[in-house]
């Protein structure tokens, strides 16, 4: 099949990967040659933005659509591909992928985790993160058609949506379930500062939804294909 010739960064092309359509979904990214594990295959380029200013350009994106180009590289860079990206854009999402993405020093790459035989296609898993705000057909949305074995059947992360909260009691055991509440928090903190760490440290990036998936069908990826 012919490749798809798709690159605005002013860089050449990459020597590791071609675009071409994918039987995952729309255009993906193959193997050039036969990569080993660990190799830094491309860096995740675009335009540098705020998240205020990347939610307020999709805010008016389909709901519907979970196309995305946008990547969270801290908590106040974004990365939007859609101007001058390349080829890494194009990498779909996999459960149980060969390839990760790292963060270094606020710039994203994605490495092999696996050696990657000529022709087979690269993928690495999203991890878009579930809000609260999330519609109840979020996971339709955002549904991973990946083929893999271990498939979880959705590209957002926690796999499952998290179960609601039960609301204290009053009475004779409001005291009682005020320290167990604090008690929990502290240990949410402590979980949600281990967590921050974790990701500062191995420099995992996850996708970014949009202000239009916030109100209408919450957090998605801006358009992507």
């Amino acid at each position: 099949m012919a490749r798809v010739k798709i690159n605005d960064s002013g860089k050449p092309d990459n020597k590791w990967l071609i675009v071409r359509n994918s039987p995952v979904h729309g255009y993906g990214c193959f193997a050039r040659r036969d990569i080993k594990k660990g190799t830094r295959l491309i860096e995740y380029l675009g335009e540098r933005m705020s998240h205020k200013d990347a939610d307020k350009r999709y805010e008016d994106a389909d709901p519907n659509d979970n196309h995305t180009f946008l990547f969270i590289a801290d908590r106040k860079t974004v990365i939007d591909a859609t101007r001058g990206g390349n080829e890494s854009r194009f990498i779909n999402h996999s459960c149980d992928g060969n390839c990760t993405s790292e963060i270094e020093k606020g710039r994203v790459f994605i490495d092999a985790t696996k050696d990657i035989k000529k022709g087979e296609e690269l993928g690495y898993d999203y991890q878009i993160p579930r809000d609260r705000n999330d519609p109840p057909n979020v996971d339709k949305i955002y549904a991973c058609r990946c083929g893999s074995p271990k498939c979880r059947g959705t590209m957002l992360w926690p796999a499952k949506r998290p179960k609601a909260k039960k609301k204290v009691k009053s009475g004779a055991k409001t005291r009682a379930a005020k320290k167990t509440t604090a008690k929990k928090t502290t240990a949410k903190k402590t979980t949600a500062t281990k967590t921050t760490a974790r990701k500062t440290s191995r420099g995992k990036s996850a996708a970014k939804k949009t202000t239009a998936r916030k109100s209408k069908a919450k957090r998605g990826k801006a358009a992507r294909r």
